[in-house]
């Protein structure tokens, strides 16, 4: 299969899979005598796969390891699990830290008569923060 037909039923942009070869999250496709790209069924799962992961944040090098435990059937579940552990316990971080920013952006918003008037908190509260790390 060409690639165009690999991107269609993996659902991933050809340029992406370049880039996964190119980084070597999956190997190089084989070549035809013309030079184009040949990938098997075999390439479709695993880029269905790399999909997957990545639409649940997991970044190019957790997907990497994952991988490396797909691929080992001798490989004990314990390590699935952790890996997955540690990426809701990065989630949840991030969750916190994205909801502490929209409360201080909430409330900064509340402050703000948001009139003709040109006195503003919003900005005036980003200038305080700036000039207190100097």
């Amino acid at each position: 299969m060409k690639i165009g037909q690999v991107a269609t039923k993996s659902g991933l942009p050809a340029k992406t899979i370049r880039y996964y070869e190119s980084i070597g999250l999956i190997d190089p496709a084989g070549r035809t005598s013309a030079g184009y790209r040949a990938y098997e069924d075999k390439d479709i799962q695993t880029l269905r796969f790399i999909q997957r992961a990545r639409s649940l944040g997991f970044s190019i090098s957790e997907v990497s390891a994952l991988l490396t435990l797909w691929n080992d059937r001798n490989r004990a579940s314990a390590q699935v699990k952790e890996l997955a552990r540690r990426h809701v316990e990065e989630m949840d971080r991030k969750i916190s830290e994205l909801q502490s920013m929209k409360d201080t952006l909430s409330e900064l918003i509340n402050k703000c008569q948001g009139d003709h008037r040109p006195d503003c908190p919003i900005l005036n509260d980003f200038a305080r923060l700036n000039a207190k790390k100097e």
